[in-house]
């Protein structure tokens, strides 16, 4: 199977790290001019110098901006006025006590992981529709079906993404853009070792913590194992492509069959 990505921009949001750099590489290995976004000038720049280094001429743009407000949505915007690709990446996640997170935690859940997407498509929707083409792509969690006693407020924001999904591909309906969500399941980001470490023996050497933390907290999973970023990645440069045509106001899972159910 060939992905060709070539005279395509794609936009990652929280790309400077984790799943999101994952994307941004795999986009570019594709084809496509990829635009790297983060809250800083100095982290996104960073970011792409070291992208730069693992994908051999690949073409990427620093879009630095916090789009969890309106200002910092204005200044990605100004760095890539049109976007083929909207990955929307960014997100928080953290392990509270249910009864202990706070009125301004279920507010700041919403507004980083679902808000801030809305945010986005809003901007770069309406251009994809006049062009007659482009892929909107929310990454979402098995967190948003298997709800986590230990982050209600994570798994609410990831379950309202999946109702963002559905309702704004049905607005490009016909349009030739496709709009998805991607459930991935647990992954292997210097996010997550930190907090495998929050619920198992900080002592523990990582492969011990890490067989510890999928026995205990997520005995479900089929592949018994955190997903490596690129897995994630793949699934996403697919769903970004013209090969992904008939696929959209789905939720596509990429979950190591962590979400025990026959339906995607």
């Amino acid at each position: 199977m060939q992905i060709d990505l070539s005279g395509r921009t794609a936009l990652v949001t929280g790309s400077t790290q984790g799943i999101g750099a994952a994307i941004a590489a795999g986009l570019a290995r594709a084809g496509a001019r990829v635009a790297v976004n983060g809250r800083s000038r100095e982290s996104v720049d960073a970011a792409v110098g070291r992208l730069r280094g693992q994908t051999d001429g690949a073409a990427f743009v620093a879009a630095p901006g916090d789009i969890t407000t309106d200002d910092g949505a204005r200044q990605v915007a100004e760095a890539v006025p049109d976007a083929d690709i909207l990955v929307n990446n960014l997100g928080i996640f953290g392990a509270k006590d249910a009864l202990e997170i706070t009125d301004e935690e279920w507010r700041r859940y919403f507004d980083v992981n679902v808000l801030a997407a809305v945010r986005m498509i809003r901007g770069y929707l309406p251009g994809m529709k006049e062009r007659s083409w482009g892929r909107v792509l929310n990454v979402a969690s098995d967190s948003a079906v298997v709800i986590p006693v230990e982050m209600i407020h994570y798994g609410m924001s990831k379950s309202a993404l999946l109702a963002v999904t559905r309702g704004f591909a049905k607005d490009a309906a016909g349009t030739g853009v496709t709009v998805n969500s991607l459930i991935a399941g647990p992954t292997h980001t210097g996010g997550v070792e930190d907090f495998v470490y929050e619920l198992v023996d900080s002592s523990l050497p990582w492969e011990e913590a890490q067989r510890e933390f999928m026995r205990e907290h997520r005995p479900q999973s089929l592949l018994q194992r955190l997903i490596e970023p690129e897995e994630i990645a793949n699934m996403a440069v697919y769903l970004s492509s013209p090969l992904a045509s008939a696929t959209t106001g789905g939720a596509v899972r990429v979950d190591g069959g962590y979400v025990d159910s026959i339906l995607p």
